[in-house]
């Protein structure tokens, strides 16, 4: 199998909000390699640094010290502007939340990726309404955000992930605010996507049962994982 996300090394420290406070430092040494095709969970406690480990993996924040790459791009050669394309070109990133944009429909907020990228604004709802079809809810394009439930906003959030076709899915605790029968949807339909389009994903997660479910469950752990 070929590495489609790899890091080497790690070190995220940050200084210490206090003044006079030491250094903080949230991994040391930590290396990650994830297959082609592989879906891996991330648990650990909170605090430990899980959701950051996303961010380097998605050029969202640059290690201390370090190396990584997803596919052939080593993050750390890209510029501020050159990271932008490389998420919206490679990345599918679910946070917690959902943030979409109120004053936009389902089908406009699925389509924002696709209209940074400079696709014209036909195309990128035809697009788009493909994507809602996708997740069950091609009969809620025209609804906003405020029309739709928790579950519903966050099947519109893995659309928007997903518009671009990317090789690597990100989701950091997707179905953190979620109750438990919701929760079992939206993971079931993270995990099925994840098998239809070959993608490579990795998931922040602190429901032991869903983690158990992906290929690899790894724990972070005083700067490490295991």
């Amino acid at each position: 199998m070929s590495v489609a996300i790899r890091a080497e090394g790690l070190r995220k420290a940050y200084s210490g909000v206090t003044s006079g406070a030491g250094e903080i430092e949230l991994f040391r040494g930590l290396d990650l390699s994830v297959n082609a095709g592989e879906m891996i969970a991330i648990v650990g406690q909170s605090g430990a640094g899980k959701s950051s480990l996303l961010h380097l993996l998605a050029a969202l924040d640059r290690p201390t010290a370090g190396e990584v790459w997803v596919g052939e791009t080593r993050l750390s050669t890209l510029t501020s502007k050159g990271a932008s394309e490389f998420r919206n070109r490679e990345i599918g990133y679910v946070w917690q939340f959902h943030y979409l944009m109120p004053e936009f429909t389902a089908v406009e907020n699925v389509a924002m990726p696709l209209l940074a990228r400079g696709l014209g604004r036909t195309e990128a709802l035809k697009r788009a309404k493909v994507w809602l079809a996708e997740v069950g809810l091609g009969d809620r394009a025209e609804h906003r955000s405020g029309e739709l439930s928790g579950g519903e906003q966050q099947r519109v959030s893995l659309a928007r992930a997903l518009v671009t076709e990317p090789k690597a899915l990100l989701a950091d605790e997707p179905t953190g605010d979620l109750d438990g029968r919701t929760s079992e949807a939206v993971f079931g339909l993270l995990q099925g996507l994840h098998k239809a389009h070959g993608l490579t994903s990795v998931l922040v997660t602190h429901n032991l049962e869903f983690a158990a479910r992906c290929d690899r469950m790894l724990r972070l752990s005083d700067g490490v994982l295991v």
